[in-house]
């Protein structure tokens, strides 16, 4: 991964990353799967000119989903972190 935009997928926007961010100043993102912590948190750092404190990461399995046939398909497998950004710092995501 050289690419900050590669890193970074998308803001997951939900009720718990609102209450993530509101209470731990904590934001969550989709990612590469093959990212690694470093990077994301260099890809968080350029992208949006703050410093992060803290990464973790979740890796997701994707889920077999069928449709109107016997066999089934499935969707893709994803990984999420959550970004712990150093206090004062905060996103403006919305």
């Amino acid at each position: 991964m050289k690419d900050i935009y590669q890193v970074i997928d998308t803001v997951r926007l939900s009720e718990k990353a609102t209450l993530l961010a509101e209470q731990n100043n904590e934001y969550v993102f989709k990612v590469d799967r093959r990212a690694n912590k470093l990077e994301i948190k260099r890809a968080v750092e350029q992208l949006f000119g703050v410093k992060v404190e803290a990464v973790r990461t979740c890796n997701y399995a994707g889920k077999l989903k069928r449709q109107r046939r016997s066999d089934a398909g499935r969707t893709a497998n994803w990984k999420k972190a959550i970004v712990r950004l150093k206090e004062g710092d905060t996103l403006d995501l919305i």
